[in-house]
């Protein structure tokens, strides 16, 4: 199963936009861009998923809900370290998903 997590994100908005604008102006064809976001989804969670890099992070939990083996927690005031440096933040959601079976 493939996650579209991602389709929401900066980059994937844009996609989407650009997509529906070249299917707007018959460019490319509705399945093509279906494809192309199939595509998206498998790159976007290959490449994230070599990313190495650990962050120490603390903050106040102010919602969690976990459905469909999708954990989804919002927690405000937080603060990111890598140490020496810190990054600080007033809200922050995580979606977390089982990676199991996810590599269709």
């Amino acid at each position: 199963m493939s996650y579209h997590l991602y389709r929401n994100t900066t980059i994937g908005v844009c996609l989407q936009d650009t997509l529906d604008e070249l299917i707007d102006k018959q460019l490319i064809t509705p399945e093509l861009a279906h494809d192309i976001l199939v595509q998206f989804d498998k790159s976007i969670n290959t490449a994230l998923s070599k990313v190495k890099i650990k962050y120490n992070f603390r903050g106040s939990l102010s919602t969690y809900r976990f459905c469909d083996n999708v954990w989804t927690c919002v927690l405000t005031d937080v603060e990111f370290r890598d140490s020496p440096d810190a990054l600080k933040v007033s809200k922050v959601k995580i979606v977390a998903c089982d990676a199991k079976g996810s590599n269709e």
